[in-house]
């Protein structure tokens, strides 16, 4: 049974979606590896193309947008003194300010993005993810019936189907984004409402754990996507959410058990950190329903 890891992407996979160049991006954003006089020597000339020479920085050029400028001179000044650090012999730090640069750079060509070109993806990247959390109504149903889930299966499709509705509404009178945070909304409410429904001894036949370290790290995955819905939850809502005390203190005591977790796993008592991680998410789930999501668990 497959689980989706953290609910994040790293940058390069973004600016490459904006058609960037694949080789200069590949070489400025690889996974870091220690830092050499050959590696870092590399690294500066193909960060140095990327902010010169590429399509990209064309782009920049052509757009004529200030805030794009700005950002496109950080990186040259970055990259400066990376090339002041590399000659100085600190690799280390010529590799950190080769990725600042990198960074600032990629800000400067996102700002330079045509507006259709950006709309467009905006649009793409929500048709995906309504897509996705099709798959997941889908999987939900199956299960609620499997599971013979009753109420609780058919309340929490009810409520993504709701936000599907809502998000896709959003979308069609042109606020993209905002249907965005709520199709969010709806993907996670669906898939923490599927993982909660398969916990239990048919979930561990299922994935078949082959310790505890591994079944720990199973649930370390699923205490991390319901932070995640919180902070979806707490977007959707807008300034101030976060202060709702309703959540906030379930999200404080859930903070605080997965800490004692992980100083138990440090110490090599998985079984008691599982135990600890279950009730983190237990107050997660609290928070969840505080702010109006309803999920089983």
């Amino acid at each position: 049974m497959r689980h989706e890891r953290r609910w994040c992407v790293w940058v390069a996979g973004a600016v490459l979606a904006l058609g960037m160049e694949g080789t200069v991006l590949a070489q400025v954003q690889a996974p870091k590896a220690e830092a050499t006089k050959e590696s870092v020597g590399r690294r500066l000339e193909s960060v140095n193309t990327l902010i010169e020479k590429s399509s990209a920085a064309k782009q920049v050029d052509s757009a004529g947008n200030g805030d794009s400028a700005q950002r496109r001179e950080r990186a040259r000044a970055l990259h400066k003194e990376a090339t002041a650090a590399y000659e100085a012999g600190d690799y280390p730090k010529a590799s950190n300010l080769l990725d600042e640069a990198a960074k600032a750079m990629i800000g400067s060509v996102r700002k330079a993005e045509p507006a259709q070109v950006v709309e467009d993806k905006k649009q793409r990247d929500f048709n995906n993810r309504l897509d996705s959390v099709k798959a997941l109504q889908d999987a939900l149903k199956r299960v609620s019936s499997e599971k013979k889930a009753g109420a609780k299966g058919a309340e929490a499709s009810k409520k993504v189907d709701e936000l599907v509705k809502e998000a896709v509404l959003l979308r069609d009178g042109g606020q993209v984004e905002k249907g965005r945070v709520v199709l969010d909304q709806a993907y996670l409410t669906a898939k923490l409402a599927v993982q909660n429904l398969r916990q239990g001894d048919t979930l561990v036949r299922e994935l078949k754990f082959e310790s505890k370290e591994e079944e720990y790290k199973y649930e370390v995955d699923r205490n991390d996507t319901h932070q995640m819905l919180i902070q979806v939850l707490v977007e959707g809502k807008g300034p101030g959410a976060s202060q709702d005390p309703m959540v906030a203190d379930r999200v404080k005591a859930a903070d605080a058990l997965r800490k004692e977790a992980e100083a138990l796993a440090a110490k090599g008592d998985f079984e008691g950190a599982i135990k600890k991680l279950d009730d983190s998410t237990r107050e997660l789930v609290k928070g969840i329903r505080a702010s109006g999501i309803f999920i089983p668990g």
